[in-house]
This record gives C-alpha cells, sequence and structure tokens, in this order.
C-alpha cells in the first residue's frame, strides 16, 4: 500500500465516520488545539470534554490564561491528573505572550522549544490549526502504525519510536494534512483498539501486517512490567469548629500548587507522629483518631495515606509555614469544591470519607457548626 494509497484510505474513512462535533474541533485556532491536546494526554476524550468547556468558559483567549492567577489554573485542571501539564500550560502561555507577541510560533521547532510542548502535540497544533504538513505520534497513532506494518517492541525504547515516526513522517500527506491528523487520532481511538480493535471496520484492514498475523492485540509491544513502589504518608485533617485546615502544596512535586492537608511525607506512624506533630506547635487535641487507610496510584508509585482526624480544642492564628487556610466542610463538599478551590481528586475523596466517619462522634452542636 503505497503513502497515497494509504492517505486516502484515512481520509476517506474519516469523511464518512470521523468525529467531526468535538469542542475543540469547533473555532479552530492554536490555542484552542494547543489547550485539548495537553489536556488529552493521558486522559480519556470523554473525561476531558466537560474540563475543556470549563476551561475555555473561565480562559477563553491565550492573554487570559497568561494573565490569570496560577491558582485558578490548578482549580480547573483538578480531578485531571498530572498537575504539570497544568503548571505548563501557564508558563508556555505567558512565554508565547512574552516572546511571541501572543502568537504561537508557525513552525514545529519552535512550538517544541515552549513549556510542556513535545513533538507530536507540536505537530498536532501545527497540523491541525495551521495546515502545517507535520507528523504525530500520540499513543492512538502508534498503535495502528505498528500494527499496520508489526513494529515489534514497546514505543517507548528509541529504536522502537524512530521507526514509528519514520513511518508517520511517509504517511503525512502534504494536503488535508488537518484532517488527516484527526483522522489518525481518531482511528486508533474508535477502531484500532487496545483491546477488542474492530477490523472489520478499518479502512486499513486489507493490508494491516497485524491483522494478517491474526495478533493485533501483540502490537505495540508493551512496556516491560516493574513493581511500583509503595510511599507511605500521614495526613492531618486538622479540624475546628466545622472547618478543615489546607496548605498550598509547593509549586513542583506531586499536587504542585493544590491544597490539601498538612501531610508527614513518608511517614506512617499514624497517630503517633501526629501527635508529635501536635506537640511541637502547641497545639492540643480534643479529639484525635486515625480513619481507614487509603491509597492513591500515581503513574510510578502507590501512594498509602493515613488520615488522622484531629479536632482541635482552638484554631491556631498559623498551623504551620507557607500558605494555608481553614475551609468549612459544607464548602468542601459541594459537588464543584475541587475546581473551585484546587483540590486534588484524592483529597475530596478523603473529606467526603472524613464527613461520614464523624458524623455520628459529634455532639449535636459539633454538627451545627459543620
Amino acid at each position: 500500500m503505497s503513502p497515497s494509497q494509504f492517505q486516502q484510505a484515512v481520509l476517506a474513512w474519516f469523511d464518512q465516520h470521523g468525529r467531526k462535533d468535538l469542542p475543540w474541533q469547533q473555532d479552530i485556532n492554536p490555542y484552542r488545539v494547543w489547550v485539548s491536546e495537553i489536556m488529552l494526554q493521558q486522559t480519556q476524550v470523554t473525561a476531558v470534554i466537560p474540563y475543556f468547556q470549563r476551561f475555555m468558559e473561565s480562559f477563553p483567549t491565550l492573554d487570559a490564561l497568561a494573565t490569570a492567577p496560577l491558582d485558578a489554573v490548578l482549580a480547573h485542571w483538578s480531578g485531571l491528573g498530572y498537575y504539570a501539564r497544568a503548571r505548563n500550560l501557564h508558563k508556555c502561555a505567558q512565554q508565547v505572550v512574552e516572546q511571541h507577541g501572543g502568537e504561537f510560533p508557525q513552525d514545529v521547532e519552535a512550538l517544541t522549544e515552549l513549556p510542556g510542548i513535545g513533538r507530536s502535540t507540536a505537530g498536532a497544533i501545527a497540523s491541525i490549526s495551521m495546515g502545517i504538513n507535520a507528523p504525530i505520534l500520540d499513543g492512538n497513532v502508534k498503535r495502528v502504525l505498528a500494527r499496520f506494518r508489526a513494529i515489534e517492541g514497546w514505543p517507548g525504547q528509541t529504536r522502537v519510536a524512530q521507526s514509528l515516526w519514520e513511518l508517520a513522517e511517509q504517511y503525512t500527506p502534504e494536503r488535508r494534512c488537518n484532517d488527516y491528523t484527526q483522522a489518525m487520532m481518531d482511528l486508533g481511538a474508535t477502531v484500532c483498539t487496545r483491546s477488542r480493535p474492530r477490523c472489520d471496520a478499518c479502512p486499513l484492514a486489507e493490508h494491516c501486517i497485524a491483522r494478517t498475523q491474526g495478533n493485533p492485540q501483540d502490537y505495540p509491544g508493551k512496556k516491560p512490567r516493574k513493581e511500583k513502589p509503595v510511599r507511605t504518608t500521614t495526613m492531618l485533617l486538622l479540624e475546628h469548629d466545622g472547618a478543615l485546615y489546607l496548605e498550598q502544596r509547593p509549586p513542583s512535586g506531586i499536587w504542585g500548587g493544590l491544597w490539601c492537608p498538612p501531610q508527614l511525607e513518608e511517614d506512617d506512624g499514624g497517630e503517633a507522629s501526629a501527635q508529635e506533630w501536635l506537640a511541637i506547635r502547641d497545639l492540643q487535641a480534643a479529639e484525635l483518631e486515625a480513619i481507614p487507610s487509603m491509597r492513591h496510584t500515581f503513574t510510578h508509585f502507590h501512594l498509602d495515606i493515613t488520615p488522622v482526624w484531629v479536632q482541635l480544642l482552638t484554631r491556631p492564628t498559623q498551623v504551620a509555614e507557607g500558605s494555608g487556610d481553614w475551609y468549612k466542610l459544607r464548602q468542601l463538599n459541594r459537588p464543584r469544591a475541587a475546581q473551585e478551590l484546587g483540590l486534588p481528586a484524592p483529597i475530596v475523596k478523603l473529606v467526603h470519607q472524613l464527613e461520614a466517619f464523624r458524623a455520628p462522634l459529634l455532639t449535636p452542636q459539633d454538627q451545627t457548626g459543620a
């Protein structure tokens, strides 16, 4: 199958079956395409759509994003995970405004020099919004090409990635490259899926080597399995008069810039560690009790969280160094609290867990305060 035949087959399929009503496919411009591409990294389309719509309502232009407080950007990202994406998004917007006059450079290499934009993302921005002949190689495209040509090995390996990039360049057309880019992503997302690919609906099926071999599920090769390490921490749920103390995490690291309870890093001491932490700060507890632990899994490790509920006798003027504040539990339990306040999804879950745990232990007067 020649490159031109490959392109024609993919574009004909897209014209008849491709998705054309996604939010970022309306009013196409580099800003909207860029935001959507960053959100879609490691995240499914269905999960991204409501986040993208809210994000565009609050930050409709590049200037609006560049001048927004980072806290507001992170709050809109809460629940999407991989928060470095949001920090890079904000930094990139500021850099485009300051160094490029508010316009994205119309060059793939220049785009890759911006924070958070890799080669594939740069290709998507350039091809979809600028009509530039630029290949992409996101997860969906890797899967289509790896199966079509039976490219063995894990795409994270340099040799395999290089082979796939060569194919991506070879097949990307000069004309209608914007539709072709979207078509390849759609083909991987809706037909050439990770499990149970619908080969009967694929425009490339007759020439697909993996299908001929009868083993499309073997491509692309899987990442060598490595046991995830387990980290432990104690989170202090400091409460007074129905309000919970939260502090802003450092800009880098997990949950960077978001709001969380005080956390004793790499700690599994539970109540004992909490008592020691309180004593150092001369804080007194009316109630102190560990609640059921929970595990949150990141890309590279598991985090086992031991939450300790501490009902303080008095509210201190300052709990710890850095940014911190008190929030009423009823405020934290509102449906959109995560987005409004900038809470990581596991902390929202923890707040709900605390509410259920503490209710039977409080007096009617305490519950009124909450």
